[in-house]
């Protein structure tokens, strides 16, 4: 049966041959862990994990390789700055579209006496900037925010939040788990403080590598959340203050940076907006394709512009976890269906509590793919009917 998978809002597969090549060549020839050994092959290792910190600034265009801090994914980054940046008594705007791993932090932090609004999105997930103002409060101090939904793809308007956010002297954190590597990040023009990122999704890296990027202010103020050995100062029993070592606490995945670090080079050498253009077309193929089946509703907006490359699709008077189900089992298709841990999203959808099947594209994928992927879905409906 062929194969086929269209699951790459979960995590990009396959990856590129040189992501594999890079951590297999680290761990079957190298070996040696980062600042915690004088010879050759651990000095080999730093100097990888300081390049892959570099190729990040650049990717992102950020000027402090030293302020890129590595962690598990972005849900870890994600709990360290909003678990160490602010206090009792802060306001937090955030959308109605945002992830679990941005809202449970929130939660947890509530109960210590953090308070946060999520602004209502329209029921194509688009945000209106100019409503921000209307959700401000005095102890504002931050806008945390998903630059792209991962159920229906729909982007944020980052370049206004951004200006909105630099008016207003309040922070912008952004979540870029279905972007970084998609679509061209910048985070000066964004006017973003601390850009949250994952490396096994459109950075074509492995699972269990992520990071943040964070700005020498809120650098200085945020706490770490992991303490331990940092390979300095060891003659001490407290953390180190100074960048990375501060948020670096423990062994830190070094295959998982050889993997990024081969990732992002790959992603430069075919070129982003190249990437961009490719995806949008599979993109608008699929969504045109899938309006098409009566029994399909296209979730969010109606056309590749505005969106990453993911589709959520609604089959009216059927179970979404049957057509899934028998997309994988009789057509080799992977694709998501449910919730995909944004409730609230999917409550600003009115796709709650039922969710939707997930396709989403990428690098590897093709019109073939497309082709394939709905010729079955119509296969399917005829097969449950």
């Amino acid at each position: 049966m062929k194969k086929t998978y269209l699951d790459n809002g979960a995590t990009s597969f396959p990856k590129p041959k040189e992501v594999i090549a890079s951590m297999t060549n680290y761990m079957s020839l190298i070996g040696g862990n980062v600042n915690r050994g004088s010879y050759k092959n651990s000095f080999d290792a730093e100097n990888t994990v300081y390049e892959t910190r570099e190729l990040l600034c650049k990717f992102f265009n950020f000027s402090k390789p030293e302020n890129v801090i590595f962690t598990s994914g972005i849900t870890e980054s994600l709990n360290v700055i909003l678990k160490g940046l602010f206090n009792a008594g802060d306001h937090i705007i955030v959308s109605s579209m945002e992830h679990n791993a941005v809202l449970r932090p929130l939660n947890s932090i509530s109960k210590l006496g953090v308070e946060y609004t999520a602004v209502p999105c329209n029921s194509n997930g688009e945000l209106d900037v100019a409503q921000l103002k209307n959700y401000m409060k005095l102890n504002t101090k931050a806008l945390v925010m998903t630059h792209s939904s991962n159920v229906c793809g729909t982007l944020l308007p980052f370049k206004s939040i951004g200006k909105f956010c630099r008016d207003n002297h309040l922070y912008f954190i952004a979540d870029t788990a279905q972007t970084a590597g998609a679509i061209p990040i910048d985070m000066k023009d964004l006017n973003i403080d601390i850009l949250c990122f994952t490396g096994h999704k459109s950075l074509l890296g492995p699972q269990g590598i992520g990071g943040f990027l964070i700005s020498e202010e809120l650098s200085k103020i945020t706490r770490p959340l992991l303490e331990g050995g940092t390979g300095s100062f060891s003659e001490y029993e407290y953390q180190p203050s100074y960048m990375p070592d501060k948020f670096e606490g423990g062994t830190p995945n070094v295959p998982g940076i050889y993997g990024l670090n081969a990732g992002i080079k790959y992603i430069n050498s075919i070129g982003i907006n190249e990437i961009q253009r490719h995806e949008e077309h599979l993109t608008q193929l699929f969504i045109d394709k899938a309006m098409d089946i009566p029994e399909a509703e296209v979730i969010g907006l109606p056309s590749s512009k505005g969106r990453t490359a993911v589709v959520s699709l609604n089959f009216k008077n059927y179970d979404n976890g049957e057509i899934a189900y028998y997309l994988d089992k009789d057509y080799g298709i992977s694709v998501r269906c449910g919730l995909h841990c944004a409730p609230l999203a999917h409550k600003t959808l009115n796709t709650f509590p039922y969710g939707t099947v997930r396709f989403s594209f990428g690098l590897f994928n093709t019109t073939d793919d497309i082709n394939y992927a709905i010729d079955s879905i119509k296969k399917v409906i005829a097969k449950i009917y």
